[in-house]
């Protein structure tokens, strides 16, 4: 007989429920008060979403028994993102165009009348700091003959998707109109002409209270319709850097994940200052000590500064047993300072080294560590780059396409590449030493050599005369290639 000894009961199916307690809107502006890094904002601005959402125990959520508690903002958030957007900027190269020199002056001119490195930077900045944005791209002949192009930040765009792919987004802006306040959206979409041709589509519509509403209510905006540009193109360019797990075809803030410990370091700067403010010198002095008025015989001030007091004779004589007694308490700054350095390396893990910034933490940790430490700052700074590498060939060739329209120009497709320079790369005494033991071993090249040393700073003719010149002065003599075997017959057939 066979006996089933172990039996399983299958677990029943559960269904849990959670609550978001932010929206993706709610959450770009939290992100945004944290970037803008004023105190008092912040104070608004948790005592408002803390109620119910668990955030009412934060620091700044907290209401003070007395008034006299000062709650101090340390500006980290606002410091990584321009650190980082400045780092980002900084190591832009020029945008390139494959054997296609007409296409790179027209280029050039546009790029500097436009700003685009300051454009990339600002992208940079807002895109970190308020989830993602988009790059708009519109035409006013009365501002510019140029391309106009801004840089719109989570909080006033939509993308338009279908199946994973954006097609379009909507761009958001806020118009007063005496008393009343309507919001403008304007659609950037691909669409296709009556003949069929792809084409891109600029549409308006003005809302108020949620309800679309004739565009002729703002006088301003009465004149504005529908626009169909030629070109298979978008005359906005998404722009997301990390994608957001909670709200798919979204973006997520660097600062996602870190608020929570941005708060907690806040209330270790307050508490440390709070706890130096009731560490004053008190002084305790006798009333018999005090001066006084000579005329109605007032207490006076006592002043700080030059004051000095003495022992004096009691009325019968004798000395005196008043004095001044001086009490401090003690400040535990070791405490305070081990606190801070946590909550300091928990706010940049993941994201940022200190040395980046300027903190020096040497003394609490050693130099191996360091340098993983600074390592994260090139992770970071690389998925930026790798997004950008993606994104800004996009939008120039967007530009460039825009502006032939503008002017009547052929319609032609345009192939830019977009590159960064090496992160961390040594200075320039560091690889003149590495470039001429190299040079001595000869295991490099005289074009390689050049190449090393001066990268992108140099253009390509005049690395080539360089490489004569050093040639010529050790004494290489140049000459050019000879015809192949046979290329000096004639053929006389």
């Amino acid at each position: 007989m066979i006996r089933n000894w172990l039996d399983i009961i299958p677990a029943d199916n559960r269904s849990i429920t959670i609550n978001e307690p932010l929206s993706f809107e709610t959450e770009v502006i939290r992100n945004k008060i944290w970037y803008r890094g004023d105190a008092y904002e912040l104070e608004q601005l948790y005592k408002q979403i803390g109620v119910g959402y668990g955030e009412g125990s934060r620091f700044w959520a907290a209401v003070p028994e007395t008034e006299n508690i000062r709650k101090i903002h340390s500006g980290l958030p606002a410091m990584i993102v321009d650190t980082l957007a400045y780092i980002v900027k900084s190591d832009l190269n020029e945008v390139e165009f494959e054997d296609d020199e007409e296409s790179k002056n027209k280029w050039n001119e546009i790029s500097e009348k436009i700003g685009f490195d300051d454009l990339v930077g600002q992208a940079v900045r807002d895109a970190l700091s308020s989830d993602d944005g988009a790059f708009k791209i519109s035409v006013d002949t009365d501002v510019s003959p140029y391309p106009i192009v801004e840089f719109y930040p989570a909080d006033r765009v939509d993308f338009l998707t279908k199946h994973g792919y954006v097609y379009g987004v909507d761009f958001w802006t806020k118009i007063n109109s005496g008393k009343n306040e309507y919001r403008l959206r304007e659609r950037y979409a691909k669409t296709k002409d009556q003949d069929g041709e792809k084409c891109a589509c600029v549409s308006y519509a003005l809302f108020e209270k949620g309800k679309e509403i004739p565009l002729s209510t703002v006088k301003e905006l009465a004149d504005l319709k529908t626009t169909v540009v030629s070109g298979d193109y978008l005359l906005a360019v998404p722009f997301v850097i990390y994608k957001n797990p909670r709200f798919p075809g979204r973006g997520k803030s660097i600062y996602d994940g870190k608020t929570g410990v941005f708060d907690a370091f806040d209330e270790t700067i307050s508490q440390w200052i709070d706890a130096v403010r009731a560490g004053r010198v008190q002084k305790y002095i006798p009333e018999t000590m005090i001066p006084r008025n000579p005329i109605n015989g007032d207490l006076g001030a006592v002043n700080s500064f030059g004051t000095n007091f003495v022992a004096v004779e009691g009325d019968d004589g004798s000395q005196s047993n008043d004095k001044i007694e001086t009490i401090q308490p003690e400040i535990r700054y070791e405490a305070y300072l081990s606190t801070y350095t946590a909550m300091l390396d928990m706010c940049l893990q993941g994201i940022i080294s200190p040395a980046t910034l300027g903190i020096d933490v040497s003394k609490t940790a050693s130099g191996e560590a360091q340098r993983e430490k600074k390592d994260v700052t090139g992770y970071t700074r690389n998925i930026i780059t790798d997004t950008l590498e993606k994104v800004l060939p996009q939008l120039v060739s967007a530009i460039l396409m825009t502006y032939d329209n503008m002017h009547n120009l052929p319609a032609k497709a345009y192939n830019p590449t977009v590159s960064f320079g090496e992160y961390g790369a040594p200075d320039f005494n560091s690889r003149i030493e590495s470039i001429g033991k190299a040079a001595t071993a000869s295991i490099m090249s005289i074009e390689s050599q050049v190449d090393e040393l001066w990268g992108a700073s140099k253009d390509e003719n005049w690395k080539k005369e360089e490489v004569l010149r050093i040639k010529k002065a050790r004494g290489i003599e140049v000459v050019e290639e000879p015809p192949s075997v046979g290329g000096e017959l004639i053929d006389l057939a």
